[in-house]
């Protein structure tokens, strides 16, 4: 998401990181975790071309803990492939950002990895929007309305739920007041989003990382207990 993106010109060892992030990309067998391993040989090709893509895509660009951005939506991948997600879901995971954040278009996606990874792509970069433009003005629960109501595929849902847990699980490198509203936001829109879905350990892992970001000391004191 564009709030954990920014751009180092001068961060010297970071350029190089990229660069090496870039360079793994292009090798379809150094591009494929281990997490990926279920896919059909075509699948896994279509996977390391949109891990490629999306590197050069994104070359320049890095999230607040330093790091290339294209360590985000790699997690993103091997988070919905733990979930044994299909190849289309996997390869729009790798792209969920290159529109907003990029000159990449729908179009070219489209062109390159067929239309039913950029309508995935476009579905999620959709509920970005408006979560920027609408979220301050709507109470939770028709957020959440609206965010299920505009995603007519669910794996758009699934790709934005990986997207904020792998953000969640990053967060620490965020400014207080930025952790503070982003876990808000995931208690009271995403949890209970994945609550709804039946996604019982992503529900779990969500509200006790926002917890842990709200409530720091008391969930210090449960999690000694517990």
């Amino acid at each position: 998401m564009r709030r954990l993106l920014k751009t180092d010109p001068h961060g010297a060892a970071d350029a190089v990181s990229a660069g090496h992030a870039v360079e793994r990309a292009t090798d379809p067998i150094l591009a494929l975790p281990e997490s990926v391993s279920y896919l059909k040989p075509a699948e896994a090709e279509a996977f390391a071309r949109a891990y490629a893509f999306s590197a050069r895509a994104h070359a320049g660009q890095y999230r607040e803990d330093g790091k290339p951005y294209i360590t985000h939506p790699l997690a993103v991948a091997e988070i919905l492939a733990g979930w044994n997600m299909d190849g289309q879901t996997l390869v729009a995971a790798l792209l969920h950002d290159v529109i907003e954040d990029t000159g990449v278009s729908r179009e070219q996606i489209a062109a390159d990895f067929g239309p039913a990874v950029a309508a995935l792509v476009d579905g999620v970069t959709k509920l970005n929007q408006l979560e920027f433009e609408s979220k301050a003005h709507a109470q939770a629960e028709n957020f959440r309305k609206m965010l299920l109501a505009m995603a007519q595929d669910l794996r758009v849902i699934l790709i934005k739920l990986a997207d904020r847990l792998h953000n969640m699980r990053t967060l620490d490198a965020m400014k207080p007041e930025t952790r503070t509203r982003i876990a808000q936001e995931t208690l009271e829109i995403y949890a209970p989003i994945a609550n709804r879905l039946g996604l019982n350990h992503l529900y779990q892992e969500l509200e006790d990382l926002s917890f842990q970001h709200l409530h720091p000391t008391r969930h210090k004191v449960l999690k000694k207990a517990i």
